[in-house]
């Protein structure tokens, strides 16, 4: 249940993710941060692993882009 539970936080942070690699609504990815990392938090505490992975997937895209937009852009 809780790799579900990572999974779906996973894929709503995705939605929020995919947008904002948009250039000017990098912003967008701050909001996606919180969200994947209580996905991973809840994904390391469930049997198998490969809701964490995709969440530290999305995590990296995401914090990737706000490193070449400086965090903002």
């Amino acid at each position: 249940m809780r790799n579900l539970i990572s999974w779906i936080l996973g894929l709503l942070a995705l939605v929020i993710v995919i947008p904002s690699t948009i250039p000017l609504l990098g912003w967008g990815n701050w909001f996606a941060l919180p969200v994947l990392a209580l996905g991973v938090i809840v994904g390391q505490l469930a049997p198998q692993k490969s809701g964490r992975n995709f969440n530290l997937v999305v995590l990296v895209v995401a914090a990737l882009r706000l490193s070449i937009g400086g965090g903002i852009f």
